[in-house]
């Protein structure tokens, strides 16, 4: 096993490893098979505390640090300390790439000259576990916009709102609101509007691929802002092409994005 070769050549060689994973949309089932071995087998685990709550049932035997929201820089100094002589698991939500743990875990052992081995495991991530919800509207290009502003200035945020945009990728829009941010959603709608259609599909998903709180709806670029009220930072929006539609089926609405084949197949 992965995790259990890392360990013996860390007893061996009496240097440590750091490993940064994406843990998916929080439980276990939803882990690669490395993931889960490779935490199972860590001499620490440091993540947020929802994180870790998430993976409680592989944490028995793991010297756990638990940290807060806001704290991501004194975690990822911690795991980087830590690796100096043990194998260390850094788990970040979703995708450790993607608005995640790994550039700044990377960035604090770049500092640091730290001299382990690293390697980031990858996870499932919002924009894909929201359009397995949602059916097929990420099948053609896409890109992905963080409107959280705390760390990007919100003048570059609506440059790549508004290139995206006047592009036709599909959009997708993480952290679209919080108590601070309430207006970011409603202004970044208000940008995209202006180059693509009012009919063009929008799927809302709250809890992504969490079974017990997952809630979605499929509406229209026109009139997303009717739920307004209903998005949060636990909400990841999906905003399609101009060539998008809405499927009504028996089992509830989907978001088919065409990838081009009807322009040179019959089916």
């Amino acid at each position: 096993m992965v995790g259990s070769q890392s360990q013996s050549q860390n007893e061996a060689s009496g240097k440590g490893r750091l490993y940064i994973i994406g843990i998916g949309p929080g439980s276990v089932e939803q882990l690669t098979v490395k993931a889960r071995e490779v935490i199972t087998s860590s001499d620490y685990v440091v993540g947020n505390g929802t994180y870790l709550d998430q993976m409680a049932s592989l944490l028995d035997k793991q010297n756990i640090v638990r940290s807060a929201m806001g704290k991501e820089v004194d975690r990822a100094r911690k795991a980087v300390e830590l690796a100096q002589d043990n194998v260390v698991s850094m788990i970040s939500g979703g995708d450790a790439n993607i608005y995640g743990m790994a550039g700044l875990v990377l960035e604090v052992a770049e500092h640091a000259n730290l001299k382990v081995e690293i390697e980031v495991l990858p996870g499932v991530t919002a924009i894909t576990a929201a359009a397995s919800v949602l059916g097929a509207p990420i099948v053609n290009d896409f890109c992905t916009v963080s409107l959280s502003d705390l760390l990007t200035p919100w003048e570059v945020i609506e440059k790549r709102l508004d290139a995206a945009a006047s592009a036709d990728f599909v959009m997708s829009l993480y952290n679209p609101k919080s108590r601070q941010r309430n207006s970011n959603f409603s202004r970044a709608v208000e940008i995209i509007r202006r180059h693509k259609e009012d009919s063009v599909p929008v799927g809302l998903v709250k809890n992504a691929l969490r079974d017990k709180d997952q809630d979605y709806i499929v509406t229209t670029l026109g009139e997303v802002l009717n739920y307004n009220d209903w998005v949060d930072m636990s909400t990841t929006i999906l905003i399609g092409t101009n060539d998008s539609r809405i499927w009504d089926t028996p089992y509830g609405k989907r978001i088919i994005t065409p990838r081009g084949y009807h322009r040179k197949y019959d089916y």
